[in-house]
């Protein structure tokens, strides 16, 4: 089957509820888009809301610290992310088939020997055997726990990169923050709908790969690394999830690109046309974190730079016809837009009126 880029965007764009903007909740967004990203708090609420059928500017909080529906830690490129808490065991399965932390570099880059790093993911699962500590605390039960001083400065400095191969192990995630301060626990004693073990990882990476085809596909399974493990996978993993996958996927050929679906998204591929509409994404927004950088008929090459910026930073984005025509940024209740190619004015208006309800919380 030969398909086109526009139909691809356009059925991702309707996969993704943006199109009609009838996500049912936060967390069926969330499972839809495999994550949304969380590094900025206000992204990841925007992005859902700028989806949902019904946006309400609490749900978010709700599901993270009392329906415990949603999770909060270091997933997908070691970045935090929202996810669906009945599927973080399945996430953290598949990532910790690669242990970058036990690589003489990246103790090197980051100030402990292999001995330190054993001793933090050794000490931290006991220090929050069922309890809630804020980075503070946690740190000084890891000091106190393996008598090492020196890892009060490491464990302090950066943004949490020592713990976050505790996250991708299953033994960490987000506790609801205490006197504004971030608070951590383990999901074991935090998510009701934690696993007694995680699953093995080549069931869970198939369901992960399962899902990111389901809203970024047609893909490649280079594709799927450079979302998944920010492009350094191990080979031989992948090539083992798309073998046990095969017999659910077809082939596509887009413009000239072998590309893999779902065998039931295809149907639907095929018929879903070009996308004419005009919609406004926040900042980090999963339709354009879910594909590679290099896709030119989503960020045509000139614009680039104003998109993907300096420090992995992603610009909020004006999208029409299912690729990049503009960026923009909320000023004191407004929208300033600055926009690559004429738009059609209407439905850019309608969109910006959608954004700034969603900035201003009106739903």
């Amino acid at each position: 089957m030969n398909l086109t880029w526009p139909q691809v965007l356009a059925w991702r764009l309707s996969r993704q509820f943006v199109s009609a903007a009838d996500g049912p909740s936060a967390v069926e967004i969330a499972r839809r888009l495999c994550g949304v990203q969380a590094q900025v708090a206000s992204s990841a609420r925007h992005a859902v809301a700028v989806r949902g059928a019904a946006p309400d500017p609490d749900e978010i909080e709700r599901a993270l610290w009392q329906e415990r529906t949603l999770a909060k830690t270091w997933v997908m490129r070691g970045t935090l992310h929202l996810v669906p808490a009945d599927e973080l065991a399945d996430h953290c399965a598949a990532l910790s088939t690669l242990r970058s932390w036990e690589k003489g570099a990246w103790q090197r880059g980051h100030g402990v020997t292999a001995a330190e790093i054993e001793a933090i993911i050794d000490a931290v699962p006991k220090a929050l055997e069922g309890a809630s500590l804020t980075r503070e605390e946690l740190v000084e039960a890891v000091v106190d726990l393996t008598g090492d001083a020196h890892l009060r400065q490491a464990l302090t400095s950066g943004w949490g990169a020592l713990l976050k191969p505790l996250a991708r192990l299953g033994e960490l995630c987000y506790a609801p923050p205490r006197d504004g301060k971030v608070a951590f626990t383990s999901p074991r004693a935090w998510l009701p709908s934690w696993p007694a073990a995680l699953p093995p990882q080549e069931e869970a990476g198939v369901r992960v790969a399962r899902s990111f085809l389901a809203a970024h596909g047609p893909a490649s399974p280079e594709m799927l690394d450079t979302w998944l493990f920010g492009g350094v996978a191990k080979k031989a993993v992948l090539r083992a999830w798309f073998r046990d996958l095969a017999p659910e996927l077809t082939e596509i050929d887009v413009e000239g690109a072998k590309l893999l679906a779902l065998t039931e998204h295809v149907d639907a591929l095929a018929a879903t046309p070009p996308s004419r509409e005009v919609h406004l994404l926040p900042g980090f927004d999963q339709y354009i974190l879910g594909a590679p950088r290099t896709l030119e008929a989503l960020i045509p090459a000139p614009v680039k730079a104003k998109v993907s910026r300096a420090a992995g930073w992603i610009s909020p984005v004006v999208i029409h016809e299912g690729r990049v025509a503009g960026v923009w940024e909320g000023k004191d209740g407004q929208i300033a837009l600055e926009l690559f190619e004429q738009l059609p004015e209407k439905p850019l208006q309608r969109a910006v009126e959608r954004m700034r309800r969603v900035l201003t919380g009106e739903g």
